[in-house]
């Protein structure tokens, strides 16, 4: 017994020597990563304390600790909410919509830029696609909202054809089309950088062997293209899928308006109204976070699907 304590702590003292080599080789990089580590931790990990407030009937000259503890409360008061089924309505169709539509518009994109032989234009889509990534959603909203407007380009376009004036962001039935184009026309080239760059990691000869079995420039997309790049799609999906309901409300908030509730009204800008407006803490954090809830469980099952069907998965 004691030769085997006398190996075991000799067997902990040599693991800990090597993590202190290790440690202390590759320094420089673990002292790189460490304002990204530091960042998170302080900017999305120590705030998670706040999470307390929905389960307790908050009050701020007590603080977080000494408010009184009301369990499941405000969880219940959200389900009993007649707003609930309508906010959660929206940003599921949202979420599905954008999901949709976004997701794929990269890739089509990508696969197109991966067919051009002209460099020059090549790179001159990639800029201009890529340039709206850099746009405030502060200005992009200031932007529809002069583009939709009665006077604007889009009515002027209209009365050119023939058309009567629309008021687009008053209108129920263009809103959602209104946000979801322009969140396409703002990420779309960022995303294709991503699926170019796993382009660019094809083998060629892939390719020319392609060709010499008589393959076209369909079936070396069906048969060559696409296999390789499924891994980087399936990690995305992954994603995307977890962020479905995690809607782009600033956005939402920044073009919605009384009119539009019906079909713009969704939990991120709920919980604005509610919680920064309102000041019901409690009630809009418990809302959070059984939001956070359900995007894990989506998240977790969709890597589990892709892990038992394919080779691919988050972990």
């Amino acid at each position: 017994m004691a030769t085997r304590s006398r190996a075991a702590a000799q067997g902990g003292e040599a693991t800990r020597s090597r993590a202190a080599a290790q440690l202390l080789r590759h320094r420089y990089l673990y002292l790189m990563v460490l304002p990204g580590f530091l960042t998170v931790l302080i900017f999305n990990y120590f705030p998670m304390y706040g999470i307390l407030i929905a389960f307790k009937d908050f009050n701020a000259s007590k603080g977080i600790w000494g408010s009184e503890w009301v369990g499941l409360k405000y969880f219940e008061s959200f389900f009993h909410d007649p707003m609930a089924l309508r906010v959660l309505k929206n940003t599921l169709l949202l979420g599905l919509y954008t999901l949709f539509w976004s997701f794929p518009a990269p890739i089509i994109l990508a696969l197109l830029l991966n067919e051009l032989k002209h460099k020059g234009f090549k790179k001159l889509v990639q800029t201009v696609s890529y340039f709206p990534h850099f746009i405030s959603v502060v200005i992009v909203a200031g932007m529809l909202k002069e583009f939709t407007a009665r006077d604007g380009l889009f009515n002027h376009i209209l009365a050119f054809f023939g058309g009567s004036p629309v008021m687009f962001l008053l209108e129920s039935d263009y809103f959602r089309t209104i946000f979801i184009s322009s969140g396409i026309w703002q990420g779309i080239g960022f995303g294709t950088i991503i699926y170019l760059a796993a382009l660019s990691g094809i083998d060629p000869t892939l390719y020319d062997v392609a060709e010499v079995d008589g393959a076209g420039r369909w079936k070396k997309i069906v048969h060559v293209t696409w296999p390789s790049l499924r891994p980087t799609t399936t990690i995305l999906l992954i994603f995307a899928l977890g962020g479905v309901l995690g809607t782009d409300f600033q956005k939402i908030i920044l073009l919605y308006s009384p009119e539009t509730y019906e079909v713009a009204d969704v939990i991120g800008s709920y919980v604005y109204r509610q919680g920064i407006l309102g000041a019901q803490y409690e009630y809009t954090t418990a809302i959070g976070l059984f939001m956070s809830l359900i995007s894990f469980a989506i998240l977790y099952a969709t890597n589990w699907a892709s892990r038992k069907f394919s080779e691919t998965s988050l972990f």
